[in-house]
């Protein structure tokens, strides 16, 4: 077996103690110059912006996809760009350039568009790869940190992402860039999901798995407890029923209903608590009293994923549900969400 040596290069360095609020101003320093980078981006959009998003748009109306490449960590915004326009709803491939000139070639389609990340706009695979795209007369999209370079000459869009500096006090690590360069592949996803009429419906047949999938394809008619599960009154029933009645159904809370199964109210647990702690005795009272008039709920049609949304904007634990017709239809209580899997 022959003998592999490797080779490894020390560098010594001398290091520099810092103090916790020196790391943290330093911190902030880096944050401060990126937010001021993508303040230079945003600002600088424009034509290079719009006609993009016109070619992609026409690009994608013709069964072509968005094919994404670039060099060194632009490879990786590339990737990243390029996942999130397929998940809202853009086709779009990741390319390496290298392995793109070995074959990855094939990749490339009638229709095709390629949206070429290089911030100097002089990256040797990048450029190299431009003929051999031009040949499979496929349109190029350069995004560029300038006008001024040979990618940008190459291309039939340029969309430039302009900043002032990296946050690299060499300015050399691409760290400035990076972020603007990925913060404009986000807002060029979001117009074209939003010119495209992506729906949440769409997004959830593209994310079928894990907690964002399943919240978006179940319903809250999927989830909710219903039956003998749900701890269900008349405006007539004690508070003692309700409490009876919470029991029974292992249930945080009793809905009350009216006499044409109408949501009236709402009585928690916590509720009975509060109510108890001033010395008072009501277990003979009218549950009506006590409970929680025109309670928020949710539509029996709803996504689960709004379900979310509820209990986080009214900081609430327990949630009635009701049909199209307004009837009080199941109750879903917070702790059920962990076991459905949707939180």
């Amino acid at each position: 077996m022959p003998l592999i040596l490797w080779h490894t290069i020390f560098i010594k360095f001398e290091r520099v103690i810092m103090d916790n609020e020196a790391m943290l101003a330093r911190a902030k320093q880096v944050m401060d110059i990126e937010i001021e980078g993508l303040r230079l981006a945003q600002a600088d959009l424009g034509e290079g912006f719009i006609k993009t998003v016109r070619l992609i748009l026409k690009t994608l109306d013709r069964g072509g996809k968005i094919i994404c490449t670039g060099v060194g960590k632009n490879l990786h915004i590339a990737e990243k760009i390029s996942a999130t326009l397929s998940s809202t709803g853009s086709k779009s491939v990741f390319m390496n350039p290298m392995q793109a000139m070995h074959g990855d070639l094939g990749m490339v389609a009638e229709h095709d568009v390629l949206l070429a990340l290089s911030f100097s706009g002089e990256s040797d695979e990048v450029i190299k790869l431009i003929p051999a795209v031009r040949r499979l007369s496929i349109h190029v999209i350069g995004m560029v940190g300038s006008l001024e370079n040979s990618l940008a000459r190459m291309s039939d869009i340029v969309l430039c992402v302009k900043i002032d500096k990296e946050a690299c006090p060499f300015g050399m690590a691409p760290t400035t860039s990076t972020t603007a360069t990925l913060a404009v592949g986000d807002a060029l996803a979001m117009v074209l999901l939003d010119a495209r009429k992506f729906k949440k419906e769409n997004y959830a047949k593209l994310h079928p798995s894990g907690a964002i999938g399943r919240a978006l394809v179940l319903h809250v008619q999927d989830i909710m407890r219903t039956g003998d599960k749900i701890a269900r009154l008349t405006e007539t029933a004690t508070v003692k029923d309700a409490i009876m009645a919470m029991t029974a159904a292992k249930s945080g809370a009793a809905l009350i209903a009216d006499d044409q199964g109408h949501l009236a109210g709402i009585f928690t647990d916590g509720d009975l608590r509060r109510q108890l702690s001033r010395g008072e005795n009501i277990l003979d009272a009218c549950v009506s009293e006590y409970m929680t008039k025109k309670p928020v709920f949710v539509n029996s049609d709803a996504y689960a994923v709004d379900v979310l949304r509820v209990f986080e904007k009214f900081k609430i634990d327990d949630l009635p549900v009701v049909d199209e017709n307004g009837l009080l239809a199941g109750y879903i209580d917070i702790q059920d969400l962990p076991k459905m899997k949707v939180m």
